[in-house]
């Protein structure tokens, strides 16, 4: 069978149909044929070559100028399929706006942390470029840590999570604040994965209050409480710490479930009250300064992280009214070791037996309540009796004191 002839006709409608179909809005590849002082022409296979005006290749604020050359591929944006020459009128710069557009709406969509730089501050937050396009980050939204004049942070880099995304309004709206919460939550994650209890950690001060210090480790803060300062009796968390301090502790508690870190600082070192019977037995005469008095005695320093207790009823063989009429913070005093408790972490000291006096009957030993406990009583009315009592063993009647 004998196949018709091709007629002119047909293969001019071939060759129309070959073409692409173009409508406004629409953003489709081309290559750059040639570069005019006036205009660019570009082949993006339509009957007629696509133009772009020079004047989109202009530096504009924020932007250097854009730069092509004969044979680039670029993507371009159809403001107008067929002008009145039969030419189809491009934009390079609608095609990159509404390309950056896109991207940013996949970014929202995958939920994507973008870096954004700041441009300016205005009235309620910052203006931000974000892939191209403005955006606007409200002071609301600005990171937990930032505590200074949002003026400081223009011409910077931030991370951020894109909260809104409307083209239509051309409209933008980011986070540092909630990039940095997502963050801080995927490194906590990942913190509580590697933490095993006894590790050692290296971490900066970010807090201090009044029962300890807020470590930051990296994606989580783990506390450090005023009994895990140090060895020694600490009143206040700055006298040992300062926010900034670089610090390595020990991690001493793990609770995932409430996101908690109990670390110790006086673990790194050892416990001086470990050979307290060596160093402390009964009847050794030891140096110690009064750090603190109370109604029924003082504390004394014997050495780093370890104090004992003068009892009222151990300052003189006189009666003795107050403490503070026979000693003051700040002695120095030479004092007898009465008893160490390695258990309760508690020693009593003399200094009465250091006087000529009556001598102490045989057998009877004494026994006070810890340091520990004596500091509860403070917050106790007068009338009631101090944790402090001296107790006797051994049957002295005369060492019972009434307080």
């Amino acid at each position: 069978m004998v196949e018709e002839a091709t007629t002119m006709e047909q293969l001019l409608e071939q060759e129309e149909q070959s073409f692409r179909i173009l409508a406004h809005g629409d953003i489709v590849d081309g290559t750059v044929v040639r570069i005019d002082p006036d205009e660019v022409l570009v082949d993006i296979g339509a009957k007629a070559e696509g133009l772009i005006s020079n004047r989109e290749l202009v530096v504009v604020r924020g932007e250097g100028p854009i730069v092509l050359n004969t044979g680039d591929t670029i993507k371009v944006y159809v403001v107008e399929p067929e002008n009145e020459e039969g030419n189809v009128i491009l934009s390079l710069k609608k095609a990159r706006t509404e390309t950056f557009w896109q991207m940013i709406a996949e970014k929202e969509s995958d939920g994507e942390v973008v870096d954004a730089e700041v441009r300016e501050q205005n009235k309620g937050g910052l203006i931000v470029n974000v892939l191209g396009i403005r955006g606007f980050l409200p002071s609301s939204q600005v990171s937990r840590q930032f505590t200074g004049n949002l003026a400081d942070l223009v011409s910077t880099k931030i991370p951020v999570k894109i909260l809104e995304v409307n083209r239509k309004r051309n409209r933008l709206i980011v986070s540092q604040r909630v990039a940095e919460e997502e963050d801080r939550a995927r490194q906590r994650v990942e913190l509580f994965e590697k933490l095993h209890l006894g590790d050692v950690v290296t971490g900066s001060v970010s807090g201090l209050t009044s029962y300890g210090a807020f470590i930051n480790l990296g994606g989580a803060d783990g506390l450090i409480h005023i009994s895990e300062l140090s060895w020694d009796r600490v009143t206040n968390v700055s006298d040992v710490l300062a926010i900034g301090d670089e610090v390595t502790v020990k991690v001493i508690k793990l609770d995932p479930e409430l996101n908690r870190i109990s670390l110790s600082l006086r673990q790194m070192s050892s416990d001086p009250w470990a050979d307290i019977d060596d160093y402390f037995p009964p009847g050794k005469i030891v140096d110690g300064e009064v750090t603190k008095i109370k109604k029924y005695g003082a504390f004394l320093q014997l050495s780093d992280g370890v104090e004992g207790l003068l009892h009222i009823s151990e300052m003189s063989w006189d009666h003795v009214e107050r403490a503070e009429d026979i000693i003051d913070i700040g002695q120095k005093l030479q004092v007898m070791v009465l008893n160490a408790d390695k258990e309760r972490r508690r020693i009593s000291l003399s200094l009465r037996q250091l006087q000529s006096g009556p001598e102490l009957e045989e057998g009877a030993t004494f026994e006070f309540s810890s340091p520990e406990l004596e500091e509860k009583d403070e917050d106790k009315s007068e009338e009631s009796e101090p944790a402090g009592e001296l107790e006797t063993v051994g049957g002295n009647d005369e060492a019972d004191v009434e307080e």
